[in-house]
Order: C-alpha cells, then structure tokens, then sequence
C-alpha cells in the first residue's frame, strides 16, 4: 500500500521494535456488520470547516468518547510484518500470530486487515498464485504450512474479524522487492498482461483477460477460507504514461484516456465485489484509496466519487477507507490547508453516498516523524501520544464509521519512538474502552 503527500511523497513503512503491552477487552466476531458506519451530516462538515479553515488555528479535538456501535476499528497487518515472522515450523508462527492478534485485541480494535497477495503470489496454497516469498525468502517455496490458515484461526479465535488484503495489480515492486519471480508467477506465464512502471512489474489494467484472473483470485479467496471481506489498497494504474495501453485505448475508440482508464478499474472492482459477494452476501469488500481524491481520479483513475455514490446492485464496494495521513492543520507550502485532517475528513464526508460505508485510514507511522507540512506543528502535532486517538475523537464526533491504522508495526514494533508509541497504544485502548477510558 502507498500514501502519497499531496505533492507526491510516498509514505513510509515504519521501523520495527518492541511492542506495546496493553490489553483490553475483546469484541464479538462480525459486531461490525451490524452497523457500516452512519452517514456523515452536512452539518458535521461544516463544523469541522468552521473548526480548521484556512488562516485558522489547528482545531481542539473532541473527546474521542465511547465507541459507537458498529463502529469498524482496524489495522493493517503488511507483508513487512509478515515478512519478520518465523516460518521455520508451525508452532512457531503460531506463536508469533497470536501475539500479533492479542495486541490488536487489547488496542480494542475488531478487524485485521492482512496482505495476503502482495506481489502476485499468497501466503497460502493457491491453484492461481506461486508462494510468497514473504514465506521463505523464495516466491514459490512452500514454508511446509498455511500460514493464513494460523492467522485465521488466530484471529478469529480473539473475535477479530479477518479481510484478506489484495494487491490487485502488483507483481514486482523492484529489481529486489522479490528479487527472483517464481517460474508460475504471472510476470513469466503471461508477459504480455504486464507493464514496466518505476522499476517495478504490475499486471495492465487494460488487459480484460488480466482484470479476469485477479478477479478470479478474489473468489479462489473466499471460497476456500472463512475470510470476513477483501481489501483492495490504492494500487491500481502504476503510471500515468500513456504509452503501456496506447494500442488498447486506440482500438477502444474511447475519446478520453483518463475516463476510459477508470472504466477499466471501475470494471475490475466492480467485478471483484461481485464475486465476494457470491460468495457469501454477508462478506465485504472494500477500498483504501489515497487521500487526496484527485490523485485517486487522475492519477489512479479510481473514480472514488462514483463508487461511494453507487447503490443496490450498482454497488461497486462496501466501503472506502481513503488514507488521511495528514495532521491537523497540514499546510501545503503555498499556504493550501485543503488536507488538514479536519478539512479532508469533511470533504470526504461531504461526498453523496449510496450503500457504501465511509472510514478513515489513519497514519501511525507518522508518529513523531511527522507529516511534511510547512506548519510549524507538523512534527510536534504527531509527538503529544495521543494524536491517533484525537483524530479518532474527530472522525466519530463528524459522523465516520470507523477507521483504520496504518500499520501494525509503526505501533507496536517502532524502535524509533518507543515512548511515544506506547503512550499511542494506551490513548487508542481508552478510546476504544466501551466507556470511552472513563473509568479509569
């Protein structure tokens, strides 16, 4: 998964390290479903405007209160963490995964989002996909076990709801990032669904019979584990150059690149929500696109507008969970506070909605680095220990259904800030307690 700053930073993966040690109740498997998340009111928008606009001072952030029933809390578990596990035998892994699993029970949170595909290949059998790498450190070696298979039960087993996270494009992210695709992996079966972007391999969305075999993936998922949804994260076009579908478009006799393009994305997320949803009506499928929505239309060309507004059986996804990695206040430097968190929030939810849910992607792994803002308070905003549950506060007093952490690791595995991401994981436990920390 990427994030880009508004001027086109790529996000950061985080540090690994020791992890918090804090506990806390445990919730009911599905709870979720019974609330997506409620509609946010115009009036909601508005007051978060009047709150941060520009020229103003960084808004005060509401007391994050009790979570609100239904209310969709998780985090991203990313092949980074997943890579740092130990795969020498079952046990071992078990070990590791329900650690893992009782530290995002404790923070209070009720989902797992997990990068089971993140280049083209699982971390679980496939008749479609080689094994990851991530595995073994070789793309199509078997770790002699099924380690989605302990991550499920893991999970499941602490009430966390568990969402296959899907790359749904990638298959190289560099030269060595796999350094060696496997013999079935999709880059050397099917060389011409493939596009060169940035040093990296992914699969042409303009290529229908590509589009097809990830979709294909989507169901081989949900028809083999009880999986509670599928996410896709904002990879989807790689690049912006007009040359890797210029034939196709040609053919196409489409008069907009850019329109067409979304079609093509539109197409496979359509299509994969459609196959989740054969599977089982009650899983869900879901979008973490970037935060600034006009990258996500011209540059990813996600039309994020038309998926949140569709409905019935229109409906492309379950929810968007857009990355809104910015802190309050964020300022461009040309003086632009468009993505202060308490500014893109409310554009976001501003938005007309169909049938799907809105939550906020939320970025742990800006703790005390900061966010890149010309504001003064761009790094000091991100080391109070308590930012991530501030942001919380917001996002339930405007009226989003829940939210996400971007990642595991940056929480509980963050040598860079030890203190600072303790102090996060205890404001996040007490945010989530059922009476808002209160009692304590």
């Amino acid at each position: 998964m990427r994030q880009k700053h508004p001027t086109g930073q790529k996000r950061r993966a985080g540090r690994a390290g020791p992890p918090c040690r804090r506990r806390g109740p445990r919730v009911t498997r599905r709870a979720l479903l019974l609330g997506a998340g409620a509609a946010a009111l115009g009036a909601a928008g508005l007051w978060l405007r009047h709150l941060g606009g520009p020229g103003g001072e960084a808004p005060a952030a509401p007391d994050a209160g009790a979570p609100p029933a239904g209310e969709w809390r998780a985090a991203w578990i990313s092949y980074i963490e997943l890579q740092g596990m130990d795969y020498t035998s079952a046990e071992a892994f078990r070990a590791g995964a329900a650690a893992m699993m009782d530290r995002c029970a404790g923070l209070g949170l009720n989902t797992v989002i997990v990068q089971v595909r993140p280049f083209g290949d699982a971390l679980y059998p496939s008749a479609l996909f080689p094994w990851s790498h991530i595995c073994t450190g070789v793309q199509g070696v078997s770790p002699g076990f099924d380690p989605l298979d302990i991550l499920l039960t893991e999970a499941h087993s602490r009430g966390l709801s568990f969402e296959g996270w899907i790359n749904p494009y990638r298959l190289q992210a560099s030269a060595s990032s796999p350094g060696t695709l496997a013999a079935d992996n999709l880059a050397n079966t099917h060389p011409d669904w493939v596009a060169a972007a940035g040093g990296g391999l992914y699969l042409n969305p303009a290529i229908p019979e590509a589009a097809a075999y990830v979709v294909e993936g989507v169901a081989e998922l949900v028809r083999t584990y009880p999986v509670d949804g599928v996410h896709f994260d904002d990879y989807f076009y790689p690049t912006t150059d007009p040359a890797i579908d210029a034939a196709r478009f040609a053919a196409s006799g489409a008069a907009d690149l850019a329109e067409w393009r979304r079609q093509n994305v539109t197409a496979l997320v359509k299509a994969a929500h459609d196959a989740v949803k054969a599977a089982d009506p009650t899983l869900r499928f879901g979008v973490s696109p970037q935060g600034n929505p006009d990258n996500d239309m011209s540059q990813q060309y996600s039309d994020v507008r038309g998926w949140l507004a569709a409905g019935s059986e229109d409906a492309v996804v379950d929810y968007l969970c857009p990355q809104l990695y910015w802190g309050y206040g964020y300022t461009l430097s040309n003086g632009s506070r468009r993505f202060a968190y308490e500014n893109i929030l409310a554009e976001w939810l501003a938005m007309p909605r169909g049938s799907a849910a809105l939550y906020v992607g939320l970025g742990a792994y800006r703790i005390g680095e900061g966010d890149g803002g010309s504001n003064g308070d761009s790094v000091s905003g991100w080391s109070t220990g308590r930012a991530l549950a501030d942001q919380v506060g917001t996002l339930r007093a405007a009226g989003a259904g829940g939210y996400a952490l971007y990642r595991y690791g940056s929480l509980f595995q963050n040598t860079a800030w030890p203190q600072l991401a303790e102090a996060e994981c205890a404001a996040l436990t007490a945010a989530n307690a059922p009476d808002g920390g209160r009692a304590g």
